[in-house]
């Protein structure tokens, strides 16, 4: 016979083949779950890279003050923040719309780069003489009561927001502007300390602050912001994992605007207590944000 040879696979050779297309296609359907995964993982790393960005944080800090300002104005009293204020204050109406226009223009011009440093000076001073005239005389009189402490510790931590933006947006040294975003950081763990010890002596008031829907309890979840607030204080404070703490803090804070106070305002509209409690939390948000983008991730610079 003549012409070229026949070669004939064997029936257990093309199974072998068949086998191996089916792997190839599990290999690849495999690998491309691995890059899509791959690719959304970067994709939600990029996400919390951009949230966590300074200049994010900075604007978040001012438009919290112009929330306080606009409150103010719209109820023509002062914040939370800064009642109960002495009966005794003159032209107190006044006063208070004083305070609010202040808060107000001040948090605007920290939106624009080159205003946003007296912005955040002025925000630092104005929540300064809150604690000085305010807070510090109420420790003073009933030092005993815990509340009077958490007053101070909670118009502090709208301080050291303050003094970080300061610190990221004046004319200053390089050297000179990490200390005082040092320092802002420093103050802030501190006041967490104090807002973990306040959820447990009042325990039973922070209980009912959460939705009674929410499992496993209302008591659960009291100990376990307790827990959030003295964990991210002492990582802040101490340096161990601080960007990640307050990131957590700062998402736990967001948590609590959402689930416990704007519902406030839907329910009642109409009372000046609950307007100015989602101000001030968007506020402590604020803070909370800068502080976390002023801690360098692991392997970036400090500037």
């Amino acid at each position: 016979m003549t012409g070229e040879p026949v070669t004939v696979v064997p029936s257990s050779g093309s199974q072998a083949v068949r086998s191996w297309e089916i792997l190839q296609v599990a290999f690849g359907l495999v690998a491309r779950s691995t890059t899509w995964n791959i690719s959304w993982g970067n994709r939600v790393t990029s996400i919390l890279h951009a949230l966590s960005a300074r200049h994010v944080s900075v604007r978040i800090y001012g438009l919290a003050a112009v929330a306080l300002g606009l409150v103010g104005l719209a109820w023509g009293d002062f914040a939370v923040l800064w009642q109960p204020e002495p009966n005794d204050v003159p032209e107190r109406t006044a006063l208070a719309y004083a305070v609010a226009v202040a808060v107000l223009l001040a948090g605007l011009a920290i939106q624009w780069q080159r205003a946003a440093g007296p912005g955040a000076l002025a925000l630092t001073v104005l929540y300064s003489l809150g604690v000085i005239l305010l807070d510090v005389p109420r420790v003073i009189a009933q030092p005993s009561v815990f509340v009077t402490w958490y007053g101070v510790a909670e118009t502090l931590a709208l301080v050291a927001g303050g003094l970080v933006v300061y610190a990221y947006r004046a004319p200053l040294e390089p050297a000179t502007a990490e200390r005082l975003s040092k320092i802002g950081r420093l103050m802030f763990g501190l006041c967490l300390i104090v807002f973990g010890l306040a959820h447990l002596f009042y325990l039973a008031h922070t209980a009912e602050l959460v939705p009674a829907w929410l499992p496993p309890g209302q008591t659960f979840w009291a100990y376990a912001t307790a827990a959030g607030h003295f964990a991210a204080g002492i990582a802040i404070l101490s340096g161990i994992y601080a960007r990640t703490a307050a990131m957590l803090l700062t998402a736990m804070f967001v948590v609590f605007g959402i689930l416990v106070h704007a519902p406030t305002i839907f329910i009642d509209p109409h009372t000046h207590f609950n307007w100015a409690e989602n101000a001030i939390n968007f506020a402590l948000i604020g803070s909370a944000w800068v502080i976390a983008a002023s801690i360098p991730a692991v392997g970036k610079s400090k500037r």
